[in-house]
């Protein structure tokens, strides 16, 4: 099996560190090598946060190239196009069509991109565009959006949803659980 490259992108706080968490523990009970490696920018003050995640036969490093990512996962439109070059032409974005204002969009030295996933597709772009924040909200909790995109995510493997959901019950806090599936759930049946 060839290797699969796998991004999650983010702004601190958004949770995209448990979604690769997620995304390893699944891939390695499943039995594929995997190799996790996480990107940190200001992530204290809602700066990007990258998280790479490689799985095969056999991966020998967990950086990913330029137009090498099969997948990049957003949990946020402005997070989506910073990372696109990495995408595979072949590949596919799924984001969050949330909306974090950057700090020069706060202090009024920008605009934000309103067009950002037009753009996108625009130059061919496949964008899988959902509201997780919407859906995480009817799971039960706001911070569920990272579960909700792995949700969506899922539904481009081969893996059943009962494993994707044994691999919650594993990464996630036992009080947490239930919410966690719901908004899993919720992402899958998008």
């Amino acid at each position: 099996m060839e290797t699969k490259n796998i991004m999650i992108v983010g702004v601190g706080g958004q949770g995209s560190l448990l979604a690769s968490k997620l995304l390893g523990r699944l891939l390695v009970d499943e039995g594929y090598d995997v190799k996790v490696s996480e990107v940190h920018g200001m992530s204290q003050r809602g700066g990007s946060v990258v998280t790479y995640v490689r799985f095969g036969e056999k991966v020998y490093s967990p950086v990913i190239e330029d137009g090498e990512a099969d997948f990049i996962v957003s949990f946020e439109k402005l997070e989506a196009a910073r990372y696109v070059d990495k995408l595979r032409k072949d590949g596919a974005v799924i984001v969050n069509t949330q909306q974090i204002d950057p700090m020069p969009v706060i202090i009024g030295a920008q605009e934000y991109p309103e067009t950002v996933l037009d753009s996108m597709e625009k130059k061919g772009v496949k964008v899988d565009a959902l509201d997780a924040l919407d859906l995480a909200v009817k799971a039960g909790s706001a911070k569920a959006c990272n579960i909700v995109l792995m949700g969506r995510l899922a539904k481009y493997f081969d893996i059943p949803a009962e494993k994707w959901e044994a691999a919650i019950e594993k990464c996630v806090k036992p009080q947490f659980i239930e919410i966690n599936k719901k908004a899993f759930e919720l992402g899958y049946n998008f």
